[in-house]
Order: structure tokens, then sequence, then C-alpha cells
């Protein structure tokens, strides 16, 4: 099983700081279904590739499947070695780990730089429909080619294989590159060998954040990506986009069917402490896709609407389903900026309010000073509404009882307390007052789901 990435992005050879691996190293990583090593078969500067081979041992497959007391032919005979599969993502998820996140330590700024990438799998199954590869990866930009692979290049009469050598080229975000591969690769593969859980929900919105809610096969790749178990990609497809799935069943009452309906409660409530300040000019901070933008340009109370967040893909997709959507009398009350919240903004002065929803736990600790001084010691609007998960609810969820975050990207989660002295030690450093409610259902002991701060501007005079 092969995977290789090459860039002619000069000095070429910056890709293993990309990957975190040295191209003057061949490294070997264990896994718990075979080995994985990366070498570069091309270290120049005009042009490196990096290799990942995928060595799966059958043989210890075969013989680990449970509640079988004899494997089967079928079981050692397989296209398992040589055929991308869900393997291959796993195998990405932990060889390139950092790349996949993100990361750089020794590149931070070419980490967020697009650069020309070539992706190939010389094995890729795809059921016989070259035409499915296409539109997995045409939506995304990709220059593509597809060869299909003979059943045996020695006996042509016995026809073409389902499986495909595929290349992909395109510039952009070596990240970008990998989710678009972790996520797509398990779409084809019928067999996977993880069991699907709630947990791979999770996965597969972290790693299709920003391209498959617009993706048009969306619901398809969802359903496949979860082995077509109808309830999980029910609920995955509600969280990508709420407002075009229609759940013909009764819903099952799930941590993610919670969720869904947690979300609603909390813009709602977020909307109801806007409009009852009366303020008309609202900026929301950290937008994500602008769920919070869409409720908040159906009311005629806010007059100008700024949405900011720091990625330019969940900006992207805030002017596709909400800017766009528009009518064209009201787009000119909505406007979208990229920024950082821990860098004074001079664009962020002069708001009535400000919302930040969900966002201070995507934030390192230490970063939450920075955060502070540029809001409300630098913009300072009147009205701060904050939202932040309350830790001591994630019992009320399986899988999070043990101490795990609600998501693989939160850096923290705070309790009632804790949250409750930074708002007060926000009001006292900052002169604002703070009020706190409770967001959801709330339990006699461990509170609601989620908690929300409301700071309000002391008159200073």
């Amino acid at each position: 099983m092969l995977l290789t990435i090459s860039t002619t992005y000069q000095p070429a050879t910056d890709l293993g700081y990309l990957l975190h691996k040295n191209p003057d190293k061949l490294q070997t990583f264990d896994l718990a279904f075979g080995q994985a090593q990366v070498f570069y078969p091309v270290a120049t500067p005009e042009l490196c590739t990096a290799a990942l081979v995928l060595d799966i041992n059958s043989v210890e497959l075969a013989r680990g499947k449970k509640g079988r007391q004899m494997p089967t032919l079928g079981d050692y005979v397989t296209d398992r070695p040589y055929a991308a599969s869900s393997f291959l993502s796993v195998a990405l998820a932990q060889v390139y780990r950092s790349a996949l996140s993100g990361q750089c330590r020794d590149r931070a700024e070419l980490a967020e730089q697009a650069i020309p990438l070539v992706a190939q799998i010389p094995v890729l199954p795809s059921k016989g429909r070259e035409s499915f590869l296409r539109d997995l990866f045409a939506p995304l930009g990709y220059e593509i080619e597809v060869a299909r692979l003979p059943l045996d290049p020695q006996f042509a009469d016995w026809g073409n294989s389902s499986y495909f050598n595929l290349t992909l080229r395109h510039t952009l975000r070596l990240q970008e590159l990998l989710s678009h591969l972790y996520v797509l690769i398990p779409v084809l593969d019928d067999h996977k060998h993880y069991y699907v859980n709630d947990e791979e929900i999770t996965k597969l919105l972290r790693h299709g954040e920003g391209w498959l809610a617009n993706h048009p096969l969306k619901a398809e790749i969802t359903n496949r990506y979860l082995k077509r178990q109808r309830a999980l990609t029910r609920d995955a497809l509600a969280m990508l986009a709420p407002e075009e799935v229609a759940i013909d069943t009764e819903p099952e009452v799930t941590p993610e069917a919670i969720k869904i309906s947690l979300n609603e409660q909390r813009l709602d409530a977020v909307i109801q402490v806007l409009k009852d300040q009366g303020v008309s000019r609202v900026m929301d901070l950290g937008c994500g896709e602008g769920r919070l933008l869409k409720k908040l340009a159906a009311e005629s109370q806010f007059t100008e609407i700024l949405g900011m967040d720091v990625t330019y893909r969940s900006i992207e997709a805030a002017q596709e389903r909400v800017v766009n959507r528009l009518p064209a009398h009201l787009k000119h009350r909505l406007q979208l900026i990229q920024g950082s919240l821990t860098y004074r903004d001079d664009r962020l002065n002069g708001y009535d309010a400000a919302t930040v929803i969900e966002v201070i736990e995507h934030m390192e600790l230490d970063r939450l000073t920075a955060f502070a001084r540029v809001l409300f010691g630098s913009a300072r609007p009147k009205l701060v509404v904050l939202t932040t998960p309350n830790i001591e609810y994630n019992v009320n969820y399986p899988g999070l009882a043990n101490g795990n975050l609600r998501h693989l990207d939160h850096r923290f989660e705070w309790t009632r307390a804790e949250f409750a002295t930074w708002g007060k030690s926000i009001g006292e450093n900052y002169s604002y007052g703070v009020e706190f409610r409770s967001i959801g259902d709330i339990d006699e002991i461990v509170g609601s789901p989620t908690q929300m701060a409301i700071f309000t501007l002391k008159n200073t005079k």
C-alpha cells in the first residue's frame, strides 16, 4: 500500500519540515495492523517526494478476528496489503499526525501557505467507477489523472479491475490535502477495518471542516464514511448542514441529537440577550460557517453585522451559506472579515455588542490574556455575550465521563467555578459587570451543558 506526496515548491525539501520527517532518513513506525515506512525517493531543491509505504500483516489480521474459530482462505488472500483502504487513513493520522493537524514547529508560516502538491495512490478501489473518483476530488479543485488497472496485464481478455491509479494535483496547504485523503480514502473502502460509532462523527467533522459541508456529495461521503449506519449518518449530516437534512423517522436519543438541539438553544439564547439589550451593531467573533450570522441577519433589529474568523475556509463557507443567500437589499448589513482574536484590530471598534460562541475553548490557555486585552481592553463593546462548555456536564455523554473533551480541537473545558473565576477577573480588570446563565437542560448536580457569561460595560465617567 503506497502513497506519495510531491512538491516543486522551492526549496522542495521543506516538505520534510511540513511532514516532520527527515528526507535523509528511512523511518519506520509500528502500527496495530502492520508497519509503516516513510522515505524520500527524490529530495532535491527542485523536487521532493515523500513515500508512505504501509505493510499490512494479513496473517495477524485474520488470526485476530473475533468470533471465528477457523479463518477462511478469504481472510488470508485479500487486497489489504496492496489497495488503499481505511488502514491507510489510520496510518496517515498516526504517521503524519502533526501535518494533519496543521502544525509545523520549524516552518510555522509554511504550514499556512498554499504550495503545489501532487499526491499519487497507485492502487485505489472504486468499484469500477472512474466517475465517482472524479466527483469526489474535482469539487475540491484538484487536477485529476485516473488510470484504470487491468486484472492482469498479461491476460488482457480478463478485462479491467475495480482499482485505479489516482494522481491529484493542486496548490493548497498540506493539511488540506491530508484532510481530504483522510476522509475520502475510507469512503472508497467498503470493508473498513474499524468499528464505527459516535466518535467517528467527531473525526469526520473535524477533518471535514471547511469543505465537507459544501461538497455536492456530502451525503454520500458521510454515509459511506460511517459504514452506511443510518442513525450516525443522519446525525452527522444534521451537524454539517441542519437546514438541508430531512429526517423521515423518529430521531433516536443520542449525544449527537442532544448537541444539535443544544446548539439551537445556545444560538436562540444569545439572540434573545442581544434583543433584550436593544443593540443594533453586532459582531460575531469566531463566526465559523455563519450559523449565528444567519439568525442575526433574519432580525431587522440588527442593522450592521460583522462576522470574523481566523480561518479563510470558514469565511468562504459563511459567504456561500449566508451572505450569498440573502436578498439583495439585506446584503449590505452583513460583512465578513478574516482576523485573529489575539491581535488588536481596529476594525472591531465601535460595535454595540460582540458574541463569542464556543470559541475560547479552542485557544491555548496562555492566549486568553491576549484575547481579553483585544476584546475587552481595545475594542470595548458595550455588551459581550460569551459561551463555553461546562466540563462537569460531560459525565452525561457516553465516552466523555473519563475526562475526554467534547471536541478534539478543544484545548480545555472549564467547570462552572473556573468559568466564574475567569469571568469575574475580566470584569474587574476591564470595568465590566458580568452575569452568568445556563443553557440547555440543567442537571441538579453538574449543571447545564453550556455556560454563558454576559459582560456589560460599566459607566466609567
